[in-house]
C-alpha cells in the first residue's frame, strides 16, 4: 500500500513556502526545526492559528508536517508557512468543510495575497519606483 504524501506550497511577499504532510506522530518541523522553536512568538501564533482552525476536521496528532521556508521577511515567511498549511491540509482531508472553515477566517491563507510592492524604474533605481528629479525655480 502506497503511504499518502502531500506536497504545496504557499507564497507571500519574496518568501515562499513548501509544506510535505506524510502520515506520523504529530510533529511539525519548519526548516528541520520544532515549530515551538522556530522564529518569533508572533510566527508561533500565527501558525498554531492556522493548525487550530483545522484540528476540528483533522487528527493533527496522526500526520507530519515538513516546512522549508526561505526569503523575505518574517512576516511574509509567517504567511507564508500559514496559506501552505492550510492549502495542505484541504489537500489531505479532501472534502469542502475545512476550506470553507478557511475561506470564512481568512480567504487569503487559501486564495493567496496578490499585493507586491512597484518595481523600481530605470535611472532612479535607488531612489523609489516613482521618484522623479526635484526641479529648482530659484
Amino acid at each position: 500500500m502506497a503511504k499518502k504524501i502531500v506536497h504545496i506550497s504557499g507564497k507571500r511577499k519574496m518568501a515562499s513556502a513548501r509544506i510535505t504532510i506524510t502520515d506520523g506522530n504529530g510533529t511539525i518541523r519548519i526548516n528541520n526545526v520544532p515549530v515551538d522553536i522556530f522564529g518569533s512568538d508572533a510566527l508561533n501564533m500565527k501558525v498554531k492559528e492556522t493548525l487550530l482552525i483545522a484540528s476540528d476536521q483533522i487528527d493533527l496528532n496522526k500526520i507530519n508536517i515538513d516546512l522549508k521556508v526561505k526569503g523575505g521577511g518574517i512576516m511574509g515567511q509567517s504567511d507564508a508557512i500559514c496559506s501552505s498549511i492550510a492549502r495542505g491540509l484541504c489537500e489531505w482531508v479532501g472534502g469542502d468543510a475545512l476550506l470553507n472553515a478557511y475561506t470564512s477566517y481568512d480567504r487569503t491563507l487559501i486564495a493567496g495575497d496578490h499585493r507586491l510592492t512597484e518595481t523600481h524604474k530605470p535611472s532612479q533605481s535607488s531612489k523609489g519606483p516613482r521618484h522623479k528629479r526635484q526641479k529648482s525655480y530659484r
